[in-house]
């Protein structure tokens, strides 16, 4: 639920300031849809590649992790059971109980993997993180955000009027974002949601600042 707040706050942000930006620019509506569009698909894109690299290596590297402790439980099996029976003992676990149970543990090669993974290291050998889904998660949260304010132009409502509308979407939408995250955060949501308004408006409206000086200063 988080990683997909997130997405779509980033996907409405970044696509709704872009789409003001160029409107403030340009007086062609078409112009500011294909823009929204490239905007949606190069920031789509560009969140999942980086959440499947992200993902990845840190896949990869609990991986290394996990090798490192199967060679050490394969050359040093008794010296890796004290280590968990340390584990267990500091943990409130009768030191002499908890080296009875760790010996015959390591006997069993995956079950010692698994838990000198979850102890030692802190992982889940069963859940490292999938790529893929991460990347595909990413790529939809963003979508879904950065399409909404681009539906008035869908419809072909004049730019003035689709402008309007757009930030008027983009609004609404920062608001539950907002509303949303304080779930994570334990603050009230109103703030919360007024505050996402503010940030995503202040950023909207330089934006749009922007685009309209230097659309003077191109033509």
């Amino acid at each position: 639920l988080r990683a997909a707040v997130f997405g779509i706050n980033d996907g409405l942000v970044s696509n709704a300031s872009l789409i003001l930006g160029v409107a403030g620019a340009s007086s062609d509506a078409q112009v500011v849809l294909l823009t929204g569009v490239a905007g949606m698909c190069a920031g789509a894109f560009a969140m999942a590649t980086g959440e499947y690299v992200s993902v990845r290596s840190q896949r990869e590297l609990f991986e290394y992790q996990i090798g490192l402790e199967r060679d050490e439980l394969d050359e040093y099996p008794e010296e890796e059971a004290e280590e968990l029976a340390l584990i267990y003992s500091a943990r409130g676990m009768d030191l002499e109980e908890a080296r009875r149970i760790t010996r015959d543990l390591v006997t069993n090669h995956d079950a010692a993997l698994d838990a000198l993974a979850r102890e030692e290291l802190g992982l889940n050998p069963d859940d490292l993180g999938s790529p893929w889904g991460a990347a595909i998660f990413s790529f939809l949260a963003f979508s879904a955000g950065a399409i909404l304010p681009l539906l008035p132009f869908f419809l072909g409502l004049p730019l003035g009027r689709a402008v309007t509308v757009a930030a008027m979407i983009a609004g609404v939408a920062l608001f539950g974002v907002g509303a949303a995250l304080s779930l994570f955060t334990g603050r009230n949501a109103w703030l919360g949601g007024l505050r996402m308004v503010a940030i995503g408006g202040g950023a909207g409206i330089v934006t749009w600042f922007i685009g309209s000086l230097l659309g003077a200063a191109i033509s």
